[in-house]
C-alpha cells in the first residue's frame, strides 16, 4: 500500500476511533475497540492487540486473530523490546530478529507500540504482526502512536 492511501486509511479509522472511544471511560473498552477496528479495516494485520505488564510479566489482554501467547518470556521477543527500548519496534522480517516469540508460526513481520499511562509510564504494547514480510513502515508506527493517544484522553 502506497504512503498517502495508509496515510489516509488511518486518518479515517483515527477519526471513527474518536468518536467511538468518546463512548466510554473503560479503558479496557477502548483497547478492545481499537483492536477490533484495526484489525478489520487493515488488510494487512494478521494479529492486532495489547499486551500488558502484570506483576513483572508481559501478559495478552484484547485482540482479534488467531490464539495468542498468555505470557510473554521476560526480555524476550518484540514486545518486551518495545518495553525495555521505550520505543515502537519495527521488524521487517520476525525470522531475522534475534529472541523473536512466535506465538504463531504464520507470523511474518510485526510492529510494537509502547502503551503509556497517563503518567507516561510504559503499562503495556499494542502488537501487530502481519503475514507478509516488511508490512510496516514509519507512516504505521507515527499513526498508531497518535490512535493510542485517543485512550488516555
Amino acid at each position: 500500500m502506497d504512503t498517502k492511501k495508509k496515510i489516509n486509511r488511518y486518518t479515517r479509522i483515527y477519526h471513527q476511533l474518536e468518536e467511538l472511544l468518546a463512548d466510554t471511560n473503560d479503558r479496557d473498552a477502548k483497547l478492545a475497540t481499537i483492536a477490533a477496528v484495526l484489525h478489520h479495516k487493515i488488510e494487512y494485520y494478521f494479529w492486532t492487540g495489547f499486551y500488558f505488564l502484570k506483576d513483572g510479566e508481559l501478559i495478552v489482554k484484547t485482540y482479534q486473530g488467531p490464539l495468542a501467547c498468555q505470557v510473554l518470556e521476560k526480555n524476550k521477543g518484540v514486545c518486551w523490546a518495545g518495553i525495555n527500548q521505550g520505543k515502537t519496534i519495527i521488524v521487517p522480517d520476525v525470522h531475522n530478529f534475534q529472541g523473536h516469540i512466535a506465538c504463531d508460526s504464520r507470523s511474518r513481520s510485526e510492529i510494537v507500540i509502547p502503551f503509556k499511562d497517563m503518567n507516561g509510564s510504559i503499562t503495556g504494547v499494542l502488537d501487530v504482526d502481519s503475514k507478509d514480510l516488511n508490512s510496516f513502515d514509519e507512516t504505521d508506527a507515527g499513526c498508531l502512536e497518535k490512535i493510542l493517544g485517543l485512550v488516555n484522553v
